[in-house]
């Protein structure tokens, strides 16, 4: 971990740390040269001896480098210094579209159509660089306070034309965007992409993910089988034009699906001009998942041709013919010779058996079911018999303990001949580790992943400003992880991951808030009062018109808030000489 006011590279000064990730932490550094806030990120310290991930690494930092594009998070440096091997991005001030759905549930029409061109047209320029990002999900969007979208990390990002490092049963990215192949552990491609898409199409439209359930196989598992629900259901004032964009990019057969994001795009830029567009139907099956493999006929051994050569009729066909006969009776000695010689040796193998087999014994399989494997060994050795063993998972049995034998117990072998033992491994378990300092959904998704139950509760903290932009940091957990105890954690056994329980703005305009108490507020929470007046008739005096800070924002110490307050409007009146009577100014007039 690097700490404030470490220098990199003797030009980026640490300032804090702002998020930590599996492979990477992310630090909010000034860069002291062109004056500007960055973020860095730097590989973790136990990985960057690991060569596969300092691979893994240096490809994300090469492909996000050749990206530039207004909606792609702008890479700036990539280096290494002292085994710290790092990444200098732009640092972005705002939310992410997962903050936002959180606060406000689903998006308007106009707002996803928005959302959406932005993200498809960056990703497309990404596409076009023959690069995957892999892990859509709203996590990884930044929206800029000027409603700019940006798209970020692309940490398991792959280059079409690399070879993938991530092992071949390993499925990466979040559940709940995951495309079916994916899920199904096959490669991924352009149209992945456009999977996740079309599931946070859906979330922005419906304020909730499409699939649900207990445990992140289960929503794999929906996303390999169940149809996608129609948004025209939930809310009927969406066009059907809008519905299929999001089912062509949903398609369980990646054959139905948008060919590129471009394609995509362009859909998303005429969908509310298109009316009366019939529902989408597919095309291919959906349940044709698997791509037709054609197997080329294999060829047959062409014969040699036959040349008829003519004969010279000059040449004498009787001396030919001896000269032939002679040519045959030399050839037919091998033959002869390799027949005898054959023969000889299958009468030693013969004879070889018989003498072998003379005192060869048959026995049975010793029953071992229940023992463990120490004692299975003797028991099958006592037999006369070799052995091997593997380990196999089962719920019923003990670890340690011998689940059968392979050729089952009762089988008839030859003595000296070898046997299979099948030791139980017990149930499928996960070690407890100490999650604190990290991201509760990433945890959450590795757990849930090996069927374990995940509750989220909230800590009181001393210091909430201590947490900006790590409210979903584990801050604590149950059971409580040991360094000199192993804790085995099984399916259906429960975690509690605790985050930091941080206070929020209210709604100071809705709750007509005085100035008096916005200021006691201030004090309270320790903030700077930025306080503007704009006249009105509407409201009363000294009442909060707006303010700086959404309501359901966190409240951080230190911070400054900036509110408008009602000032009654002032007396413009031009002031009139009641000393002076009518009458005597008509009169001076005249003069």
């Amino acid at each position: 971990m690097l700490t404030k006011g470490q220098k990199i590279n003797d030009r980026y000064e640490i300032i804090k740390t702002i998020g930590e990730g599996g492979m990477a932490n992310v630090y909010l550094a000034e860069d002291t040269i062109l004056e500007r806030k960055v973020a860095i990120k730097v590989l973790r310290g136990d990985l960057s001896n690991d060569e596969k991930f300092i691979r893994r690494f240096k490809r994300e930092a090469l492909s996000v480098s050749n990206l530039s594009h207004p909606n792609i998070v702008e890479v700036y440096d990539v280096g290494e210094e002292d085994g710290n091997y790092y990444i200098v991005m732009e640092y972005i001030e705002g939310k992410t579209l997962k903050q936002l759905l959180q606060k406000r549930g689903a998006l308007t029409l106009t707002e996803v159509i928005d959302i959406m061109s932005q993200l498809t047209d960056g990703l497309a320029h990404a596409h076009e660089a023959y690069i995957i990002h892999r892990d859509i999900k709203p996590q990884n969007i930044m929206i800029e306070d000027n409603g700019r979208i940006k798209i970020t990390d692309f940490g398991i990002a792959m280059a079409l034309n690399s070879t993938q490092l991530t092992q071949t049963n390993s499925v990466m990215g979040s559940v709940h965007y995951l495309p079916p192949e994916q899920a199904n552990g096959k490669g991924s491609t352009v149209k992945s992409d456009i999977y996740s898409l079309g599931i946070l199409m859906y979330e922005l439209l419906t304020g909730s993910v499409p699939f649900k359930g207990d445990t992140a196989v289960e929503i794999a598992l929906k996303h390999m089988k169940e149809k996608i629900p129609s948004v025209r259901k939930q809310n009927p004032t969406i066009p059907q034009s809008v519905e299929n964009i999001i089912l062509k990019a949903t398609a369980k057969n990646p054959k139905n699906r948008y060919d590129t994001v471009r394609e995509m795009y362009n859909d998303l830029q005429t969908a509310l001009e298109r009316d009366n567009e019939k529902r989408l139907v597919y095309e291919y099956p959906e349940n044709d998942l698997e791509e037709t493999k054609v197997i080329a006929p294999i060829p047959k051994e062409p014969k040699k041709p036959v040349v008829d050569k003519p004969l010279d009729k000059e040449e004498d066909t009787d001396n030919d013919d001896s000269i032939l006969k002679e040519k045959d009776e030399k050839n037919k000695l091998p033959i002869i010779l390799a027949g005898i010689l054959l023969v000889f040796l299958i009468v030693l193998a013969v004879v070889y058996l018989l003498i072998s087999n003379h005192d060869v014994k048959e026995v049975k399989v010793p029953d071992v079911t229940g023992l463990t494997l120490e004692e299975a060994i003797k028991k099958v050795e006592k037999q006369g018999l070799k052995y091997t063993t593997k380990d196999e998972e089962n719920a019923d049995i003990e670890e340690g303990k011998v689940i059968r034998t392979e050729p089952k117990a009762g089988s008839t072998k030859t003595k000296g001949s070898t046997i299979t033992i099948v030791e139980s491994s017990g149930k499928e378990y996960l070690l407890l580790e100490d999650y604190t300092g990290k991201n509760y959904y990433e945890i959450k998704a590795k757990l849930e992943l090996k069927g374990i139950k995940v509750e989220m509760k909230t800590k009181e903290v001393e210091n909430t400003s201590d947490y900006k932009d790590k409210e979903e940091q584990i801050i604590d957990q149950e059971p409580k992880f040991d360094k000199e105890k192993e804790t085995k954690l099984y399916a259906n056994d429960s975690v509690i991951l605790y985050i930091p329980e941080v206070d929020v703005y209210p709604d100071m305009v809705k709750e007509k808030w005085t100035l008096s108490k916005v200021q006691d507020f201030a004090k309270e929470n320790n903030l700077t009062l930025d306080i503007t007046y704009k006249e009105t008739t509407d409201v009363e005096e000294n009442i909060v018109l707006s303010q700086g800070r959404d309501p359901g924002d966190p409240i951080y110490n230190g911070y400054t808030l900036k509110i408008t307050i009602s000032k009654k409007p002032e007396d413009k009146t031009e002031p009139t000489d009641s000393l002076m009577p009518k009458d005597d100014k008509k009169d001076k007039k005249t003069e």
